[in-house]
């Protein structure tokens, strides 16, 4: 058995959907652990594009079974859409996809709660997606949430929602001056989720568990991206859960002698969607966001764009215990003269070794950049490392050793095919279905 986590090492966007779904031919097990619909990953297979925001990117795979674990957030609507959709693009769900018993429900008032907040917070705004993924977080802090489990057993929606609803309408009505939910109507429609979503309710431990003895491959996919973590992030504009590889063994209900690879994506600059700090953002260099493909999955905003940060990426190796890295969208940079890379900061005039941790730190501290050469030629149809440009070789050798990590994946593009293999994460062995 191989034991991979694909974490994304910047702020999100970073390709790992592309990468998980190549991972993904080898693997017969696919699992989500955190986050919910505010994360979003693109496949693009042939012609067709599908864009996931809550079912493991490995469904697109026939032979996988996939599981969202306990540590994700679910809107019931967005899941049920998503699944139909699939199956109209003839992707079989049924008998494929496992939900955690434990995970948490979305409600009405964690979206409307999710946008009066951002309101609230005036300039000092997170650049929420508004779709209740920290308020239903918090609710689980509070021990207030509802989960699967309920769900799909509608005779205790009554008793667990009538409290909530009383409490959060009271909050609403006086606070906000808003009408509130009614509770009736809220067990009707939540009712009926459960209904539909029940066969595919069930517990996945010991399938994960048999699946560890027969040593067939796993893989866990993480949302998001190391620096939206809420522990370890650029706080207060951070996501709501944990996005490190110790999150994902957390939220899928594994212990960390599973993994074997711990694999980090990093496209070849740096992206950011929403606001918070950003040290290497370029308003220049990257203006043009249609080229770059650069708009968000889940939201359609232009990603803020700035050079590669490898003070970031060198952190990312530690939070994470990454042993390798995924390089994507190499050919962007294909036709700059030269290439920066931030490789250290000055903070009031004084060199600093680490991440900031301060917010107002991170907003003043200037990057100190290496220039190197660019390639200015078309990377996009290369299969083969050796066939790079010297320079662009040049610039993935510097990246390994200044992280001091191999780059193992580099995608010179969306398609499957537009990806330079460097060595095989998974045991090369034949995959039935």
């Amino acid at each position: 058995m191989t034991g991979i986590i694909v974490v994304g090492t910047q702020w999100g966007d970073e390709g790992k959907g592309k990468v998980i779904d190549l991972l993904t031919e080898q693997a017969q097990h696919v699992v989500r652990a955190q986050g919910g619909n505010n994360a979003g990953h693109t496949i693009v297979v042939g012609d067709n594009e599908y864009k996931l925001h809550l079912i493991p990117s490995g469904i697109i795979h026939s032979h996988t079974q996939c599981y969202i674990g306990s540590g994700t957030v679910i809107d019931p609507a967005v899941l049920l859409k998503e699944i139909e959709e699939l199956e109209e693009g003839g992707i079989t769900i049924a008998g494929r996809l496992w939900i955690s018993p434990t995970a948490h429900v979305i409600l009405p008032h964690h979206r409307q709660l999710d946008i009066l907040l951002e309101k609230a917070k005036g300039a000092a705004a997170v650049g929420t997606t508004g779709r209740g993924i920290g308020p239903c977080y918090a609710d689980k802090a509070h021990r207030l949430g509802i989960r699967f489990d309920q769900l799909v057993h509608p005779e205790t929606l009554p008793a667990a929602l009538a409290p909530i609803i009383t409490l959060y309408n009271t909050q609403l009505r006086h606070q906000y001056g808003m009408e509130g939910t009614s509770l009736d109507l809220l067990i009707a429609e939540y009712s009926a989720y459960g209904r539909a979503l029940r066969s595919y309710v069930r517990p996945f431990e010991d399938a994960l568990d048999t699946a560890i003895r027969s040593s067939e491959n796993i893989l866990f996919e993480g949302a998001q991206g190391t620096f939206l973590d809420l522990n370890n992030g650029t706080y207060p504009f951070v996501t709501s859960s944990n996005t490190t590889a110790a999150g994902v063994c957390a939220g899928a209900g594994i212990g960390p002698t599973v993994i074997d690879e711990v694999t980090g994506i990093t496209k070849a600059y740096t992206t950011r969607v929403g606001n918070g700090p950003f040290p290497t953002e370029q308003r220049e260099a990257f203006a043009d966001h249609q080229v770059a493909r650069e708009f968000g999955t889940t939201t359609g905003r232009k990603r803020r764009m700035g050079w590669l940060d490898l003070m970031m990426l060198k952190t990312a190796k530690r939070l994470n215990g990454l042993t390798s890295l995924a390089l994507t969208k190499l050919d962007i940079l294909d036709d700059l003269d030269s290439v920066q890379v931030c490789i250290g900061y000055t903070l009031e005039g004084r060199s600093v070794d680490q991440l900031p941790t301060l917010l107002a730190e991170w907003e003043q501290v200037a990057p100190i950049y290496e220039t190197l050469p660019g390639w200015k030629a078309s990377t996009s149809h290369i299969k083969e490392y050796e066939m790079l440009p010297q320079n662009a070789q040049n610039y993935i050798t510097f990246i390994e050793q200044f992280v001091g990590v191999p780059i193992d994946i580099v995608s010179v593009g969306p398609a499957r095919n537009q990806t330079i293999t460097i060595r095989n994460l998974f045991p090369q062995r034949e995959v039935v279905g």
